[in-house]
């Protein structure tokens, strides 16, 4: 419940209040690590990672005006894959922020690259953890949105900047089958 009002907060109030970004551009969301985000051994919960990301997401959206025109055209997103490597803890109370970057798009996806960086010692942010996320947008009438429907309603990458060949593999090797399609658990 409370990342319900973590991104409500930010949604409604902080994401506002900074400066608007293209969608090429690097968002930096602050946050910091609260008792509710610890697991037993007293760092931040491998899985509230991805839980804290989707609010930098969210944030990403909002000042790049993507959440604007998904809410006119009546779409949202969902994540359909995503990686995660640990570096570093995050301590109780420690501050961090989350670097939010939209890498491109595939033919059916959209990638995003996500690091947890904090002050290193010689004051260059060091990243804790770094995590990959391919999401789709769907309508809310039904249907997935073709990634050429995004690239006309946001704008095509920039020329110099190509999706690593890794990541498109990735992208492919991790999905599941089409929700309409069998996937039987068999082991």
């Amino acid at each position: 419940m409370h990342m319900l009002f973590r991104t409500l907060l930010h949604i409604l109030f902080l994401s506002r209040r900074k400066p608007d970004l293209g969608h090429w551009d690097v968002a930096r969301t602050r946050f910091i690590t609260l008792p509710t985000d610890l697991d037993i051994n007293r760092h931040m919960n491998n899985g509230v990672y991805f839980s804290i990301m989707d609010v930098a997401r969210f944030d990403m959206l909002v000042r790049s005006g993507v959440f604007g025109t998904m809410r006119e055209k009546e779409w949202y997103p969902v994540v359909a894959s995503e990686t995660i490597t640990f570096r570093k803890s995050l301590q109780p109370w420690q501050r961090f922020t989350i670097e939010s970057r939209l890498l491109g798009y595939d033919d059916r996806a959209v990638y995003v690259e996500h690091r947890v960086v904090r002050p290193g010692a010689d004051g260059v942010p060091e990243i804790y953890a770094k995590a990959f996320i391919r999401a789709r947008f769907l309508r809310k009438a039904g249907g997935t949105v073709p990634v050429s429907e995004l690239i006309e309603a946001f704008g095509a990458p920039p020329a110099d900047d190509e999706l690593p060949e890794w990541i498109v593999r990735w992208g492919t090797d991790v999905a599941l089958p089409a929700t309409r399609a069998a996937a039987p658990s068999e082991w």
